[in-house]
């Protein structure tokens, strides 16, 4: 199953348990009813437009500045995933799995500090 067609039921679950304002989604997600959905939440939907053989359309400025705020947290994830162990993990257990990623948490949080201060 694509994580597009899980979008709508977690939307929902989310929409329970905290307020947000916005949808941030890639290009992968884009569709009509996707953006119709988070629009009947109250949300603003900000996802990537997918040309798919058209024409890219754009995200206005402030919606351009607030998508950025989404591939920060991408990147972060990103490195935890390939230079601080969350790729492979070799615990079975959720209490174990959550402390293997939480060292990976808490290095790379280290090595962030370390290059603030360079």
């Amino acid at each position: 199953m694509h994580d597009s067609r899980a979008a709508i039921p977690l939307s929902l679950m989310s929409a329970q348990r905290v307020t947000n304002l916005y949808d941030l989604m890639d290009a992968a997600y884009c569709s009509v009813e996707l953006r119709e959905h988070s629009r009947s939440l109250g949300h603003v939907p900000l996802i990537d437009h997918n040309p798919r053989k058209g024409e890219k359309i754009d995200f206005a400025p402030a919606e351009a500045i607030r998508y950025n705020e989404r591939t920060a947290a991408e990147r972060s994830n990103a490195r935890l995933k390939d230079e601080f162990g969350g790729k492979i993990i070799l615990v079975k257990g959720g209490t174990k799995v959550m402390g293997h990623l939480m060292f990976g948490v808490l290095a790379l949080s280290a090595d962030q500090l370390m290059r603030l201060r360079q």
